[in-house]
Parts: structure tokens; sequence; C-alpha cells
């Protein structure tokens, strides 16, 4: 029931990393009938190439070896040897093309599916592979249900399609008890080839069905929960606690930092309480005054408390406060629509010291 309820909470699309994890170990949509459609194909492309080109040679061999028996020496085990071999050879030249061409067949149809890959999580042991439970849910669940139902369409086509052709190819079969006995095996080979293209058919109908299922229920199968979805945002983006917090630290580092430097400022702009402006000017190292601190209502306040313990000389202009504090950033230059207001103020700063 827990099981069940789980499944049921699984309402959301996989995301993109939830893909991306389950391919890295090897858990990939694969059609199982893929590779028995290329094996068809691979044995239509056998008969009607490999084996119509081939087979007359390695019958020309035997034939020569069974039409003079006598012809070959056997004295010992080395002249035994020797004709094993010729045999051997022969024999090889002959499934060599067949071998490769079915080896090739089921490797297309591997590869056309998923890309290559080697995953070493696929080989490792896992308990539930040999679980009771785990096995008996495989096959009386879902899965194993969609599977009976491919068996089943699949021992039906393939009767069907061999009693139209055994009926279609009665005639011939018939006809050849009468002919020469070295036509039967064209005979037999050519039924056997429309018997196999006939299954062919059923198969790509049937491999068609089976990618479009295998995708969907794969994908099915990776769907999230809500809370999964949020718990892999958190792992990616981080706790949004933590990082509050860490923003709310660096904003008080920032603000420490910037309290700091207020009693090196050359004055502050303030409007009285709303608004304050740390500038320090010094003509050796900027252009122009530079943004030490800047702040709103309670920062504002703590900036002018720190100037005037530290005797630094607080100027009220409201226009000129707010101004400052929407329009600069810290530890930058004033913009120089400011440059002669601030230093009309700088001026008066100076001539006071000097007074």
């Amino acid at each position: 029931m827990a099981e069940d309820s789980d499944k049921d909470s699984k309402t959301e699309e996989p995301t993109e990393k939830k893909i991306q994890d389950a391919i890295e170990k090897g858990n990939i949509p694969t059609s199982r009938e893929a590779p028995i459609l290329a094996s068809f194909l691979a044995t239509l492309l056998i008969g009607g190439f490999i084996i119509s080109a081939d087979a007359g040679k390695l019958r020309s061999a035997l034939m020569h070896l069974i039409d003079n028996a006598g012809g070959f020496r056997l004295g010992n085990g080395a002249d035994a040897i020797l004709l094993t071999h010729a045999l051997a050879v022969e024999t090889m030249l002959f499934l060599a093309p067949i071998i490769g061409t079915l080896t090739l067949a089921g490797l297309a149809a591997a590869f056309l599916q998923n890309k290559p890959r080697i995953v070493g999580h696929r080989i490792k042991p896992d308990p539930s592979r040999i679980s009771l439970a785990k096995g008996w849910g495989r096959i009386f669940g879902l899965q194993g249900f969609v599977e009976f139902l491919k068996a089943a369409f699949k021992f039906a086509a393939v009767s069907i399609v061999a009693f139209l052709q055994f009926k279609a190819g009665l005639p011939s079969l018939l006809n050849s008890m009468f002919t020469d006995p070295s036509a039967l095996p064209e005979i037999i080979l050519q039924l056997s080839m429309k018997l196999v293209g006939g299954v062919c058919i059923v198969t790509i109908v049937l491999v068609a069905v089976d990618i479009v299922w295998s995708r969907f229920s794969w994908r099915k199968n990776l769907r999230m929960s809500k809370q999964e979805i949020k718990d892999e945002y958190k792992q990616m983006e981080g706790d949004p606690i933590v990082k509050a917090r860490q923003r709310s630290l660096a904003r008080d580092r920032a603000r420490n930092r910037m309290m700091n430097a207020v009693p090196g400022a050359t004055l502050v702009v303030a409007n009285p309480t709303h608004f304050a402006v740390a500038l320090r000017y010094d003509s050796d190292q900027s252009a122009a005054p530079v943004v030490v601190a800047k702040g709103q209502d309670l920062i504002a306040l703590k900036i002018r408390q720190i100037a005037e313990e530290n005797n630094v000389p607080v100027i009220e202009d409201r226009a000129l406060a707010r101004s400052l504090y929407a329009s600069t950033e810290l530890d930058r230059m004033i913009p120089p629509e400011f440059y002669r207001a601030v230093a009309e103020i700088i001026c008066y700063v100076y001539s006071r010291r000097a007074g």
C-alpha cells in the first residue's frame, strides 16, 4: 500500500538532472524486440546474398571430397590434419560472413537506440535482482503483462505467417519430389526467405510499438513527486534558508566595512535623518570624491553618529543627500552632475577648518 501511494504521488515529469543521472547509471529505454528484428533482417541479407553466392563453393568442395574420397591420402595423422584443415578453411570462409552480418546487425540494433557507454553500475551486485518479491512484481506487474502480450502477439503472428507461407508453398514442395534433387535446396531457401520476410513485416510493427512503449514506460518510471523536485532544487541551488543566512551575513559584513570607513570620510551629506552619504576626497588618489558609505533611516542615523563622534563634518542638504543616495554606488566616484554642488560643500568645509 505504501509503495502504491508513493507511485501515485509521482505525478511530475522528470527533470533533466533526473534523466541524466538515470542515463549515467545505465537506465536507458531499450526495445528488446529491435535486436530480434535486426537478426531477421540479417537473415534475409544472408539468405539473399551470402548463402546463394557462397553455398555453391562449399558444396563444390564437399562434393569433390565425396566424389573423390579415394584420392585423398590418409596414411598418418598429419594427412588427417591437412584434410581437416582444408575442410575447416572452407567452412570458416562460408560461416564468417554469416556470423559477421549477424553480429553487426545486433550491434546496430543496440547503437541506433542509444549511444554506447560503459556503465560499471550495471555489473555491480544488486540483491534486488535475485529478490523473489521483486521478481514476482516484475513477472505479474504491468511490465510482465506487456511482455506477455508481446510474446502472445509474436506467437500468433508467426503462426499465421508460417501457415500462409506453407499453404502457398505447398505446391512447390510437392513438385520438388519429381524434380532434380539438386534443386531442392534452392526451393527450400526460397520458401524460408518468404517466411522470414513475412515475419520481418510483422516484427517491424511490433518493434515500432515496443520502442514507443519502452520510452513511455521509462519516463513514467522516472516521474518525480513534488517533494523530490524541491529536494533536487535544494541540492542544486542550495537550501534557501542557508542562502538567505549567507546573504544576511554578507550584508552585515559589507555594512560593518562601510561603517569602519566613515571615520576616514571628508564629509557626510545628510537629509537630515532619512538619508546620509559619506564622501572622501583626496586629490592625490582620485579626481572626484568617492562614496565610502551611504544609508537610509537607521543606517543613515548610524552614519551620522559615527561621523559626529569622529569630528567628520555633517552637512544637511535634503535634495543633494537624496540624489546622491539614489545615483551613487559604494567605493565609486560621484557622477559628474554632482561635481559643482559637492565641490562647493568641500570648499565650505575646508574654509571652516582653516578659519
